[in-house]
């Protein structure tokens, strides 16, 4: 791997599941041995990392060396943590810069930096490897991501960044225009000399990360279809985002084609794709491993056998096996009452497979019923598990079944022109009597810029807000949503509480100054909003409502992830009925007593060279208790 050698930012990410946490601490202990007089750092700035149940260490947010590496320094990122330091240094200038541009005073603005506002997580984490390189306080970092959706989320924060300072600068400027109007000259202030100083890190830290001399993007995955097709958005996306893509990683890779006579032929079938799509740059090949590599040993040896490929040859396609049944079944979901489900779980688990036959098979059994399988990942995979192009209008499966992507961008620009434009105005103090030939100068626009940069997490909220809409109107007799995996899942699981958090602020203000912002029609409108979140909250910890349905597969990172989501929905109040073991065989059986509170459903491994709609029918037989589900597809 030192091919990499002359790079200091290594970024791993990929689909969820792929192994981007073995390889990326593989490839870190690779450069503490090869370069013993540099300090390398381990970061992940994933929400539900697993560095310590790969490394079978200790992590967590205080940076702390290998026993046996003392130059590899390993962190688990503190978004929260990070935030509060942030907080402490900087909200001083935030809350007065604010202050200048709204009618509020800064006692009642001060409220908004404790909200526990979505995408905030990402933005500390950016900002910390920044400060980590530019005050050289490390020679070389390895960031192991969060899966691929949020990943390009993090990496759009610079643009999120570039629009909200160019608003605090407008707002900067009106107080300069009314002191220069007052005092007939101005003096750069401590605020200006604030403005000056982030405008000088965001353009450092853009400039780093789009170095290719500096940065590289390494991207992670494995040879299965879902996966291909989620790696080939992903690098298109890092191109439009001008953010080096610097190589392939294809995990568990096969060598001997007589162990897994199917899934060698259609890996073989997409390492040929894999090399036609990344021509331009290398592709290295990890060999499946009989063992999971866990620990340094193991992660070294690993690291011995990573090799660059650059033909394939390939092989000629089985014999189609379906494996039979294994009891028990899921229950009937419908006839239960049920109208939410939620497939949730570590990436790569195969949620989506989950998501997809629980629809299949609820609308097979139920054919006067409205069935829908939504998809709120960001990293959307749910019209390549039917094998069709999903978006963000509904698009019919069946009779009665149907199957959606959500658009964040067009869910955001619906909640933008409803209540944002005017929740800009409002706060502004457009339309007021006050300050307005400056005012409507720089404040109302300054304000907008603003409201059209809703943080990355926002449409989580909006995206569960929509769903419990088809609910209630009755549009929809059971939606089942397939989910980003655990850190993100659990913050959208909050969402309800941060928004209306957010709300209540806005109330809060609005009582305050009522006589200058008028508007009571628009504060009527976000009480309903806020009512629909509160409804939401209590539906999801209503157990005849809702149910969270975990998957997993036999691996031991997978296994302690999700019992620590196991432990934080019980927590919530969120109903967990079910977990999923999927490609589960009897060598590999996962002990009950893990989840004494779930029922374990087994799904066997499912045949590879077979349409996605026949896996999902295939599935589906699987999991429910039925003698066959068969259907026309549309």
């Amino acid at each position: 791997m030192n091919h990499y050698d002359s790079l200091n930012l290594v970024m791993f990410s990929g689909k969820g599941g792929v192994g981007k946490t073995t390889i990326s601490c593989s490839f870190a202990r690779d450069w503490a041995r090869r370069f013993p007089q540099e300090k390398i750092r381990l970061i992940s700035t994933d929400p539900a990392h697993s560095l310590g149940d790969v490394l079978l260490s200790e992590v967590n947010d205080i940076a702390s060396p290998l026993a046996d590496l003392p130059n590899l320094i390993i962190q688990a990122l503190d978004a929260q943590k990070l935030l509060l330091e942030f907080k402490a240094k900087y909200s001083y200038f935030l809350e007065l810069l604010v202050e200048r541009g709204s009618l509020a005073d800064g006692d009642d603005l001060a409220p908004v930096w404790d909200l526990d506002w979505p995408g905030l997580n990402e933005l500390m984490g950016l900002l910390e490897i920044q400060r980590l390189l530019a005050e050289k306080e490390v020679d070389r970092v390895v960031v192991d991501m969060a899966p691929s959706g949020h990943t390009l989320n993090l990496l759009r924060l610079k643009d999120f960044l570039d629009v909200i300072l160019n608003s605090l600068e407008l707002f900067q400027e009106k107080h300069r225009v009314i002191t220069k109007t007052f005092r007939g000259s101005y003096t750069a202030d401590e605020v200006d000399n604030f403005l000056v100083e982030m405008k000088t890190q965001l353009a450092e830290g853009r400039r780093l990360l789009q170095d290719e001399t500096f940065t590289g993007c390494l991207v992670v995955g494995i040879s299965e279809p879902m996966c291909f097709l989620e790696t080939e958005r992903f690098i298109n996306s890092l191109e439009t985002l001008e953010v080096p893509y610097a190589g392939l990683f294809i995990n568990r890779v096969l060598t001997n084609a007589d162990i897994e006579v199917d899934r060698y032929a259609e890996q073989q079938n997409l390492i040929k794709k894999y090399l036609e799509l990344v021509a331009n740059q290398p592709v290295f090949i990890v060999p499946q491993q009989r063992v999971e590599p866990l620990g340094g040993v193991s992660l070294d040896a690993l690291a011995s056998q990573i090799q660059t490929i650059e033909s394939v040859e390939l092989a000629p396609p089985p014999t189609i096996q379906w494996p039979n049944k294994v009891l028990p079944s899921f229950n009937d979901f419908l006839n239960e009452g049920c109208q939410l489900i939620i497939v949730g779980g570590k990436g790569g688990v195969g949620k989506t497979t989950v998501a997809a036959a629980i629809a299949w098979a609820s609308a097979q059994q139920h054919p006067q019923k409205r069935v829908r399988v939504i998809s709120i990942d960001p990293a959307h995979s749910l019209g390549d598990a039917f094998g069709k192009e999903f978006g963000h209008e509904p698009m019919s499966l069946a009779s009665n079944l149907s199957g959606q992507e959500i658009d964040a961008n067009r869910v955001l620009e619906q909640f933008r022109s409803d209540y944002l434009w005017e929740l800009a105005d409002m706060i502004s103090g457009e339309g007021s009597q006050t300050d307005t030939t400056v005012n409507v100068a720089y404040v109302p626009e300054a304000w907008r810029q603003i409201m059209s940069q809703a943080l990355p997490g926002i449409d989580e909220i909006l995206s569960l807000v929509t769903v419990m809409d088809l609910l209630d109107s009755n549009q929809q007799d059971l939606i089942i949503l397939d989910t980003a995996p655990t850190g993100h899942l659990l913050s959208f699981l909050e969402m309800p509480s941060a928004l209306g958090d957010w709300l209540s602020w806005i109330f809060k203000l609005w009582i305050k100054y009522q006589d200058v912002l008028g508007r009571v029609d628009f504060i009527g409108r976000l009480r309903h909003l806020r009512q629909q979140v509160v409804q939401a909250q209590k539906k999801l910890k209503n157990s005849q409502h809702t149910q969270f349905i975990g998957v997993i597969q036999s691996e031991a990172a997978i296994i302690s992830e999700h019992i620590r989501l196991t432990e934080s929905l019980k927590k919530m109040g969120v109903h967990q009925r079910y977990v999923v073991q999927n490609r589960y065989s009897q060598e590999v059986e996962i002990d009950g007593s893990l989840f004494p509170e779930q029922t374990i459903i087994r799904l066997p491994g499912l045949p590879r060279s077979v349409e996605p709609i026949a896996r999902i029918q295939g599935a589906a037989n699987l999991l429910f208790e039925v003698e066959k589900l068969t259907a026309n597809i549309v």
